[in-house]
């Protein structure tokens, strides 16, 4: 990847996150990346484009994260855990401001539009990734726990940004324990 493309990515991250995707306009993401229009336009052809490789990016950062604590050899039931430990402390950092994909659906709701397409593939891989962890316990409900986990998720993110992060975090963290026990059958 390039300096410039870099910088504009970095920049654009930064802006889209903390104060919106519609928000926030090229001219700006220009001025305080150091770069042209054109280069602008040489890396990313529309500001849509931008907006997905900004998604795109955050997209493979969690794939790594949830890859890593997959691949440690835990079983599955701790693997949801230290995943569910992730999602809480991300809750609670200081510039939080909810989850990036719930944020950019809610400003294209247009499924048929690029942005929306790019959360729904994210959206798509996190429920399978999920599904495939609560079917590692060995339990027949794989689908609708990870389905039951992601709404979870959902909410302690949306809530998350909306007031004080701590009893949201313990709430998040006490309702997927509860669904680990529930599934367990203590």
């Amino acid at each position: 990847m390039s300096e410039a493309r870099s910088r504009l990515l970095e920049t654009a991250t930064r802006l889209f996150y903390t104060e919106g995707l519609h928000a926030v306009g090229v001219d700006r993401v220009i001025s305080e990346a150091r770069v042209t229009r054109a280069t602008l336009y040489k890396h990313f052809p529309s500001k849509d484009d931008l907006i997905v490789a900004y998604l795109t990016q955050a997209d493979e950062a969690i794939r790594a994260g949830i890859s890593a604590i997959a691949t440690q050899g835990m079983d599955p039931d701790d693997a949801v855990r230290t995943i569910s430990r992730s999602i809480a402390d991300d809750i609670q950092r200081a510039d939080f401001r909810g989850c990036a994909f719930l944020n950019a659906a809610a400003e294209y709701p247009d499924a048929g539009h690029p942005v929306h397409k790019a959360v729904l593939k994210h959206r798509q891989w996190f429920l399978a990734t999920m599904t495939e962890l609560f079917s590692g316990t060995g339990k027949i409900d794989a689908e609708p726990a990870a389905r039951h986990f992601v709404m979870l998720r959902d909410g302690a993110m949306s809530a998350g940004g909306l007031t004080e992060p701590e009893p949201i975090r313990e709430t998040f963290l006490r309702g997927v324990e509860g669904l680990l026990t529930y599934r367990s059958g203590q």
